[in-house]
């Protein structure tokens, strides 16, 4: 949870930073993005059931 929480945080800091320079957001600005990352991270995790399925 600890991990969770510094995330948001550290993701809050980076948008405000971000905006205050008036740079682009450094995310995917649509839902199709957010999607493809959390793709990712499921594609991981199958993978390592995969590999942990098949070492006996």
């Amino acid at each position: 949870m600890k991990e969770i929480i510094l995330s948001l945080v550290a993701g809050l800091a980076v948008g405000i930073f971000f905006k205050f320079l008036k740079l682009p957001l450094p995310a995917p600005p649509v839902l199709a993005g957010v999607l493809g990352i959390v793709g990712v991270y499921l594609g991981g995790l199958v993978g390592e059931w995969i590999l942990n399925s098949f070492k006996g």
